[in-house]
């Protein structure tokens, strides 16, 4: 099972809806596709339309108490189903600090998925803290949408600093831009500096737009409800950029 990770320190920049789009794609190739909403928010929970509800809670889904299965919820589309987030989840850093073995927090949750997925995407809260630590652990791949902007561009400068000294062996970092406005000079300014100078961003980009926006009155995938639309062709040739970077 290969695990995607949709991470950011700083909030607001399209984790949640570049997450679900990427998952929909995955599923659309066949591949049995599993999307996790650790955000308390349930954003992803939202758009897939399923009530937020973990079985147990934080702690009882961490300490591998029942069947995770029970909490699992299929979205309505083949190949992808959703562990949905709720309220408890604000409480996962306490629990993951409270465990014997921390860094492996995930591990018994993963042992239940790992047979019945070939595609992991979690969804991840916007902090660098306990959870987003173990997110480095357990991910193949970290995905790093960023706003072409000064202030998110320092807070992926920050992760960088973080990881160069936390990361895990296997963890491929793949930042990519999201929210682009090429219209606006700072926008254009940005994302053509700094993909010619560092090679480590992907070229292709996600663009600001009302029918992405429109996802949250949809409660879909934008590669769903508008499939031909300028937006589902740029998630379509991100995702095949990404698969080719992954590996």
């Amino acid at each position: 099972m290969k695990i995607f990770a949709s991470y950011n320190i700083k909030g607001g920049v399209g984790k949640t809806t570049c997450a679900v789009n990427l998952a929909y794609l995955s599923a659309q190739e066949g591949a049995r596709t599993l999307i996790w909403d650790l955000d308390p928010q349930g954003g992803t929970s939202y758009y897939m339309c399923v009530k937020p509800k973990v079985e147990g809670g934080a702690k009882g889904l961490l300490e591998g108490k029942g069947d995770v299965g029970q909490s699992l919820r299929m979205t309505g589309y083949p190949n992808l189903d959703l562990l949905p987030a709720d309220i408890s989840l604000r409480m996962l850093d306490v629990e993951i600090h409270d465990m014997k073995k921390p860094d492996h927090a995930f591990e018994k949750t993963l042992k239940h998925l790992a047979k019945d997925y070939d595609n992991l995407f979690l969804d991840c809260p916007p902090n660098l803290s306990q959870t987003a630590e173990q997110i480095f652990r357990i991910a193949d791949v970290l995905l790093v949408p960023l706003i072409p902007t000064t202030l998110s561009l320092r807070a992926y400068n920050r992760l960088v600093e973080f990881l160069s000294a936390n990361r895990s062996k296997k963890l491929r970092v793949i930042p990519f831009f999201n929210q682009v406005n090429m219209d606006k000079p700072i926008h254009r300014a940005v994302v053509n500096n700094v993909r010619e100078k560092h090679s480590i961003f992907m070229k292709n980009i996600i663009p600001d737009s009302s029918v992405i926006e429109a996802m949250g009155v949809k409660r879909s995938p934008v590669c769903s409800f508008a499939k031909e639309s300028d937006e589902a062709k740029a998630f379509r040739a991100l995702w095949s950029e990404m698969k080719e970077r992954a590996g």
